[in-house]
């Protein structure tokens, strides 16, 4: 039988923690800071500014400021569910310890580590991913997006100037081959996969899968910061590049 001394005990190292994370990643971030021993206020972002690394930068920057829950208990740590993400992360820095995981982006944290990530990255160019967060948001390339975007060019600035705008919006599409599936099996991954799928057709690309991995977020939430995945900045020190080393980011 548990009694009042050993709740106090386990309470007593619970740790106070705030994950700021991209609304992509919602379904994982719910899914880890639920099995999590501490308790984690989860602080969901904007999806898509990752596109303009300053606005990423100015706008986290200023959820890291907030140190206090809404009942004004102070968070032992911020956690940035983030990567470089286009440098938008370098430079951001707070009162209270921040831990951000070693990662060029929210990909490694859907596939488990960095090395897995590097791995796949190098044996296939051009890789685009997908995953029910991404395809959720509305923004992954196939006809869809490829049909309400134009839709929205003709309605704006007529037939002839939408036809060389999507032409101008295709050209980066180019660079890419495939359209690859991240799975955790949270959701009907079969609806997620066929989209997927669809997409690749669409776009002329490969389509894979991966399966993915729980375990770096469900380590990040439960406090298990090895330094060789995640990075701890004490306070008042900036994340800072660091990419002609594994760990890719430092802090300074």
């Amino acid at each position: 039988m548990i009694g009042r001394s050993d709740i106090d005990v386990r309470l007593g190292d619970q740790k106070r923690l705030q994950l700021i994370v991209c609304k992509v990643l919602q379904r994982e971030a719910y899914f880890c800071a639920a099995r999590s021993p501490h308790v984690v206020d989860v602080v969901l972002m904007e999806q898509g500014l990752h596109d303009e690394p300053d606005r990423l930068r100015s706008e986290v920057q200023k959820a890291l400021e907030r140190t206090t829950d809404i009942q004004g208990r102070s968070y032992d740590a911020s956690l940035l569910g983030y990567g470089l993400c286009s440098n938008g992360t370098v430079g951001l820095r707070a009162a209270i310890p921040v831990v951000i995981p070693r990662g060029h982006d929210c990909i490694t944290l859907l596939l488990g580590s960095k090395e897995r990530y590097r791995e796949y990255f190098d044996s296939h160019r051009g890789v685009y991913w997908y995953s029910p967060g991404w395809i959720e948001s509305g923004k992954q390339p196939g006809r869809e997006r490829y049909e309400s975007l134009r839709a929205e060019y003709e309605r704006k600035y007529g037939p002839d100037n939408a036809q060389y705008l999507m032409e101008v919006e295709q050209t980066w599409m180019k660079e890419y081959n495939w359209a690859t599936f991240v799975d955790w099996g949270l959701v009907d991954s079969d609806a997620y996969r066929a989209y997927t799928k669809r997409c690749a057709e669409f776009l002329g690309w490969d389509c894979d899968e991966q399966k993915g991995d729980p375990g770096l977020m469900q380590r990040f939430v439960d406090g298990n910061w090895n330094d060789e995945e995640f990075l701890y900045v004490a306070p008042g020190r900036r994340i800072a590049e660091d990419v002609t080393s594994q760990g890719i980011i430092k802090a300074q």
